[in-house]
């Protein structure tokens, strides 16, 4: 219990930041996952089509991506507690303006805007790795603050989609700006400052061409596919999936200073696939198995795998630039929720027959991300031991 109960700073404190990164962490995420019941809707409302309410989608990850490359590095810079207050304060700027929007156009704006709000997660986990320097204490922390990362427990669907039925889109965006609120203020109060690289210049030209990069990649892959309609089952079972996810997170957040960062991250990986797998072949035959995977990929990917990798660009960071590895992390992590948009989706499409769908499509569609997570495994093998961030049997065993 002593490892657990020493600490630098006072649990108070540490009680007080941890709910403020936690607000800032709900406020991001909400934005990512609460509309997605309201898609639909949002179609008829602004009087156009799926496809294109679905390029909504994709221009907030992609602007999520391409802030997450360098805001992180910029907050070791002119202070983190400054730039997650400003990402904050223009999140709700864009939820204001989407909440407003009278056509299509103004909706794009809107959620270009809040994309700048991308690289919440890393910032919030270099702040409170700043605070916590206790391995097996900062892990536990980290996986509680990571698990929002796939989802508010399911309650963002949830309620997603009863403020579309009872109120229409705009209600979500009005919810989300309200906590945004919440959340600047939580972080104006409690959370604390840390500013490694005071001093030092950003290196601007050296995140010009990343950014170029990973805009270019998007947008070509934009023109290749369409978003489907929103799926109500899903959204029944997602909500089982981060209750999972928040479950499981804290414990493989604990557990990776002893067993190791990367051997919890592969575990994660490898269940993730045979979760996938099974549900491609099985689950789109059978709702029992379907459910049940998708508990699985709950406590696999995002209870797991996703909080081992936040965790991992945190540790591996080097002292001199601690926001360079979280920020890439992020900016990957967006990349690829937006690229799901397009890709997935095209593949669905072009296998299922014309003019109609067939479950051979949502099998080739999961397949695929199946053996995307497959390379993840293999590139995993590429990344080296956080040794200092992990305790050594000899220190678990005094400590028991």
């Amino acid at each position: 219990m002593s490892d657990l109960l020493s600490s630098t700073k006072p649990a108070v404190r540490i009680g007080a930041l941890m709910t403020a990164l936690l607000a800032a962490c709900v406020a991001f995420q909400l934005n990512a996952s609460m509309l997605s019941p309201a898609l639909v809707s949002m179609a008829r409302e602004l009087q156009t089509d799926d496809a294109t309410i679905g390029l909504s989608q994709t221009m907030f990850f992609t602007t999520a991506a391409l802030f997450s490359v360098f805001l992180p590095r910029l907050s070791d810079i002119i202070g983190r507690k400054r730039v997650l207050t400003g990402m904050l304060v223009v999140m709700l700027v864009g939820t204001v303006v989407a909440a407003l929007a009278v056509n299509v156009d103004m909706l794009f704006v809107g959620r270009i805007i809040q994309g700048v709000s991308g690289p919440v997660v890393p910032i919030t986990l270099l702040m409170l790795r700043a605070e916590v320097t206790d391995p097996k204490r900062y892990g536990a922390m980290m996986g509680l603050i990571t698990a929002v990362n796939g989802g508010i427990a399911g309650i963002d669907a949830l309620a997603g989609g009863w403020l579309v039925t009872n109120h229409g889109f705009r209600s979500v965006f009005w919810t989300m700006a309200v906590i945004a609120a919440v959340a600047i203020v939580f972080v104006v109060l409690w959370a604390a400052n840390s500013q490694p690289s005071k001093g030092t210049r950003m290196d601007w030209w050296g995140v010009l061409p990343l950014v170029v990069s990973i805009a270019a990649l998007l947008t070509a892959f934009n023109e290749a596919g369409k978003l489907a309609a929103a799926d109500w089952l899903l959204v029944g079972g997602f909500i089982v999936v981060a209750l999972v996810g928040w479950l499981v997170g804290p414990f493989a957040g604990r557990l990776a200073p002893t067993l190791g960062y990367l051997n919890v991250l592969r575990i994660g990986l490898i269940g993730s696939i045979v979760s996938i797998v099974i549900m491609a072949l099985v689950g789109v035959h059978s709702l029992p198995v379907l459910i049940a995977t998708t508990v699985l990929i709950g406590a696999t990917y995002a209870g797991i795998g996703n909080i081992m990798l936040n965790g991992l660009g945190i540790v591996l960071s080097p002292k001199e630039n601690p926001g360079f590895l979280p920020g890439l992390n992020a900016g990957a992590f967006n990349l690829g929720a937006g690229l799901s948009f397009v890709v997935l989706p095209a593949v669905q499409i072009a296998v299922a027959p014309a003019g109609g769908t067939s479950t051979a499509g949502y099998t080739s569609a999961m397949l695929v991300g199946a053996g995307i997570t497959a390379v993840a495994l293999l590139v995993s093998f590429l990344i080296p031991k956080p040794a200092s961030a992990e305790v050594r049997p000899a220190e678990t065993a005094s400590a028991a």
